[in-house]
């Protein structure tokens, strides 16, 4: 599904160039699911935001079943990160003036469906991780653990064939964690998710199907 070729990203800083990735290659086959480990600064972060088109590399390319992402421009790549894609966040990033049900709309509405359709699908996903009971909840009214699900809704609200998750149990007790670690492989088995995970966790990393690990924007040998 995805092909990862000689990408490379640097930063421009007040004390010079920092190379994040020095040259990354990498396949991800279709319903895989791949932790990324490795400590902070290894360039995870920056991959993974790479991979969904947060990001664009200086060198190198990236294919998502063929296609060259960053060939695509304007609403063309607005799309791609819009249908194909989700992402879920260390800290949530939910918007705090909106309910749970608002919150998963959200990405419905920016690709202008109807309030009622979109609020219908919002709805089915908070039921299906757990949330029914909650719509009308705002994030600082809910748990860590629920904004963590409410996170993942929005982020499969658009039916997307790719899960990009950044440290999804970084901010959660161990509680909540074990329910993250559940909800994800259901929704896995029951969609066929692919799944890139970037965690810290070597509980989270050991269940996926593969660990790859980073240092220094590269990946070590296996």
């Amino acid at each position: 599904m995805i092909q990862v070729q000689g990408v490379k990203k640097h930063f421009s800083t007040p004390h010079g160039v920092v190379q994040v990735l020095k040259g990354i290659d990498l396949k991800i086959a279709a319903g895989e699911r791949v932790a990324i480990v490795g400590s902070s600064g290894a360039g995870k972060t920056t991959l993974m935001h790479i991979l969904g088109a947060l990001d664009r590399p200086n060198e190198g390319r990236v294919s998502f079943e063929g296609e060259d992402i960053f060939s695509l421009r304007g609403a063309a790549l607005d799309d791609f990160r819009n249908r194909r894609v989700g992402f879920v966040f260390q800290f949530h990033q939910l918007l705090p003036e909106f309910n749970a049900l608002e919150n998963v709309m959200m990405p419905g509405l920016v690709a202008r469906l109807g309030r009622r359709e979109a609020a219908e699908q919002a709805r089915a996903l908070l039921e299906d991780v757990g949330l029914g009971h909650r719509l009308l909840h705002k994030p600082g009214e809910l748990s860590g653990g629920e904004q963590q699900r409410v996170a993942i809704a929005r982020a499969l609200v658009r039916m997307p064939r790719l899960l990009l998750a950044d440290e999804p149990t970084g901010n959660l007790d161990s509680g909540s964690t074990d329910e993250i670690y559940r909800l994800l492989e259901r929704l896995h088995r029951e969609r066929g998710l692919t799944m890139v995970v970037v965690t810290h966790s070597a509980t989270l990393a050991e269940r996926m199907d593969r660990m790859i690990r980073m240092q220094d924007g590269q990946l070590c040998p296996a």
